[in-house]
């Protein structure tokens, strides 16, 4: 019908309207929280104190999802985020997530790609005033929706390729020196340097090309034989239904298997550098390879974050990860 929405659109209206009554029925709960003193008031009488919510909304807007990001990291690779935090304080963590990489990324080059008007104190910004004062101070990071609670995505478009694996090392740094206070509700930032399908070939070429590039940036300075060790997290996907149901004589569900994306990871590593060795124990370059879970991707259609990490940046105990901001993260109430 000309004129009319498409069947996709109102699919698309109708996921924002509900991605923003959850959002405020979080923000809800997060104004029952105990409130605590405004630092910019001199006395911390019952006027100065703020919510949670009033903290961060002065100076944080929060993104939209970008419904077209899915269907980009099927055609093109990307580099970004992955954070885990506590799980159904997703919305804090995206506003907490912001202004740490804000913090870290040089001044300008974040620009935030969806903003909405937040809600504070009672009142709603409209539209054309939040636009107007989301111009500056924002970023160019996308927000993607996924299908696992106690994570979240943020993508920069595929023609933007940021060293990531420098400024989450930047903010790990600032967190142990004492200079940024530590998160609440983030407990891991996984720097994605490249996305793939998941399939042997373009995995293979991945890896490849980030190994060579970890060669480089350490200019020879690395021991040999290199010592490598590969993580694969695959949350729970391999035990749907339908990967269970497809997992015989598909190229892509095969490497759901451990063993086997593994094994194609490490030929990739050795292809590159022939005199290396797999130590688990104290890896001078990790391999990570994340799954992640898109929403609004065809069944069938798996894509993988993957990148070259320094030892610093990793965890080996209980098991090979990015390395945690905070000391104290309860990896109960977070997305493995």
């Amino acid at each position: 019908m000309a004129g009319g929405k498409t069947a996709n659109e109102y699919r698309e209206q109708e996921e924002e309207e509900n991605h923003e009554k959850e959002m405020k029925k979080e923000e809800e709960e997060e104004e029952k929280e105990v409130p605590v003193p405004n630092p910019t008031e001199k006395n911390g009488d019952e006027k100065a104190m703020m919510t949670p919510w009033e903290q961060h909304s002065g100076v944080i807007k929060l993104s939209r999802y970008d419904y077209n990001a899915p269907a980009s990291l099927l055609l093109h690779s990307h580099s970004g985020f992955l954070i885990t935090c506590t799980i159904k304080r997703e919305k804090s963590a995206t506003k907490e997530a912001l202004s740490i990489l804000e913090k870290n990324c040089r001044p300008g080059f974040i620009k935030q790609a969806w903003s909405w008007a937040l809600m504070m104190a009672g009142k709603v910004l409209s539209p054309a005033k939040a636009e107007a004062e989301d111009k500056d101070g924002v970023t160019d990071l996308s927000l993607v929706k996924l299908t696992r609670n106690g994570l979240l995505l943020f993508i920069y478009p595929n023609n933007m390729f940021p060293d990531t694996v420098n400024i989450v090392s930047n903010i790990i740094q600032s967190l142990e020196s004492g200079s940024t206070s530590l998160p609440v509700w983030c407990h891991r930032i996984f720097p994605i340097q490249a996305t793939c399908r998941l399939n042997e070939k373009e995995l293979q070429e991945v890896v490849s090309m980030l190994v060579k590039k970890f060669l480089a940036s350490k200019q020879g300075k690395l021991e040999r034989p290199l010592k490598f060790a590969v993580g694969y997290n695959r949350r729970g996907i391999e035990d749907t239904k339908f990967a269970k149901e497809n997992s015989n004589g598909s190229n892509a569900f095969s490497l759901l298997d451990r063993n086997k994306c593994f094994s194609v990871v490490a030929s990739a590593v050795n292809d590159v550098v022939e005199d290396s060795v797999v130590d688990l124990r104290s890896p001078e370059l990790s391999i990570l390879v994340e799954l992640l879970p898109l929403s609004r991707v065809p069944n069938g259609s798996l894509v993988v974050a993957v990148s070259a990490l320094p030892r610093n940046l990793v965890s080996t105990k209980p098991r090979l990860c990015v390395k945690a901001l905070t000391s104290n993260t309860k990896e109960g109430s977070v997305a493995h």
